[in-house]
């Protein structure tokens, strides 16, 4: 491994031996980097599967030629990869969640809320239906009412009419239309936001992939820019060379008295400034964290009202509706003349009218197009909650991953870490000169 990577790294191959090696080498990277790039532009960034294969193959192939001809660019493309572990792979890993949970998510919610609109529809239509069929009932009440008076009723006194009229609306389609372009209005209008959230996400999403992406190669090539012209830059770690500088000029004390100052870059240890910054780093991931959980239990809690409407929607019971009508009623002209001049008053009593109707109010029926609601994915879960773990791991392993850009940058230009191990030896026997 140790050749190999000596072969990679090196301005120039010595042979023709190590050319082929490092032809191999770069082949077999971008192999792998090209399936990844068709992974995530198809999976994650929904392009479709022709126009990945096209740019997958295209970018394939223009890295091959790049890695073998440019060294300084294998450089840069060698630090990209521990780059992901800082704060711009952080920025890739939090697009690839949003993008999860909206494509997963949101559609999820949407059908939900459409399915307890069904539910609304389904007992606003069949609880009209009931009142419309209570008014004929009444019809046929006040026809019946109407009679009985009729036949009561002396016929000096009987009216011209004795029956009500209701104004019924038989033919009950125009309610029924308007109620069906009121719901294919609703579900168009839930269908056209849906598809507008989804694709401005992806647009969204597909432009801030594309951005993070060309800044961590920006990153990782400022990272070498400085490097390779600021002596100072990144440079406060006892390395082995500068521990042979050091023991060659005897001055190996140098390094113990400043063994607080500086740290081994192969060590765990970190300094109290990069503790600091771990500690705010998490905290921002914890705040996206949270975010995406309340999208989470949003999604929970409307495939719960969905649910309980749906199955309190089938278990309505028929309410009974009971019309009782109690009619008693009897003449009254004045006493004395009746007594005088008109029968006894039991012949002018009326018959007692007392009848019960019955009807039932539906307010849901089995004909309803109901469509079942959507549990939430566990999957999108599982696969969201992994990639915060990953999150999470980069906040602690950032240090450490810039650690490595420097080791990398250290084995491409070994003779500009000389000069940087020199530059920090001068520092420190000055300051030592100094104290």
């Amino acid at each position: 491994m140790a050749d190999l990577w000596w072969i990679y790294s090196k301005p120039v191959p010595a042979g023709g031996r190590e050319l082929c090696t490092l032809f191999l080498q770069c082949s077999c990277i971008t192999a792998v980097i090209g399936g990844l790039f068709y992974n995530w532009m198809f999976a994650s960034l929904e392009y479709s599967w022709h126009l990945s294969v096209a740019v997958a193959v295209s970018f394939s192939l223009l890295l091959l030629l790049t890695l073998f001809l440019v060294h300084p660019a294998r450089c840069v493309f060698s630090m990209i990869m521990p780059t992901l572990g800082t704060k711009q792979g952080r920025k890739l890993l939090f697009s690839t969640c949003i993008m999860i949970a909206v494509v997963n998510i949101t559609p999820n919610i949407i059908s939900n809320i459409k399915t307890i609109l069904q539910v609304i529809q389904c007992i606003w239509k069949n609880s009209s239906d009931s009142l419309l069929n209570s008014t004929a009932l009444l019809e046929k009440v006040s026809w019946e009412f109407g009679d009985a008076v009729q036949e009561t009723i002396p016929s000096m006194y009987k009216p011209m009419n004795g029956h009500f009229r209701f104004s019924l609306l038989q033919n009950s389609s125009l309610i029924y239309q308007k109620m069906h372009l009121a719901g294919e209005k609703i579900s168009r209008e839930f269908l056209s936001v849906e598809v507008l959230v989804k694709d401005s996400i992806r647009v969204a999403n597909r432009l801030a992939a594309g951005f993070f992406m060309l800044y961590l190669c920006f990153e990782s090539t400022w990272y070498l820019k400085n490097y390779l012209t600021n002596l100072s830059f990144d440079n406060f770690y006892i390395t082995k060379k500068l521990e042979r500088l050091a023991a060659d000029r005897r001055a190996a004390h140098l390094l113990v008295c400043s063994s607080k100052k500086l740290i081994r870059p192969t060590g765990l240890k970190m300094s109290w400034e990069e503790v600091g910054q771990c500690l705010v780093r998490a905290m921002l991931v914890t705040v996206a964290l949270m975010l995406l959980l309340v999208l989470v239990a949003m999604d929970h809690f409307a495939f719960s009202v969905a649910d309980t409407a749906v199955t309190k929607a089938a278990q309505f019971s028929v309410v009974p509706v009971t019309l009782s009508i109690k009619y008693k009623a009897k003449i009254q002209i004045m006493p004395f003349l009746l007594k005088v001049f008109w029968p006894p008053p039991e012949a002018l009593l009326l018959k007692d009218f007392n009848k019960t109707y019955h009807h039932h109010l539906i307010f849901s029926s089995a004909h309803c197009r109901i469509s079942p609601p959507r549990p939430p994915n566990p999957s999108v879960l599982l696969v969201v909650g992994l990639l915060f773990c990953i999150l999470y791991g980069t906040v602690f392993l950032e240090t450490y991953a810039r650690r490595l850009c420097r080791g990398i940058a250290a084995s491409f230009f070994q003779s500009c870490e000389e000069k940087r191990v020199l530059h920090l030896y001068t520092k420190l026997s000055r300051r030592h000169r100094k104290e």
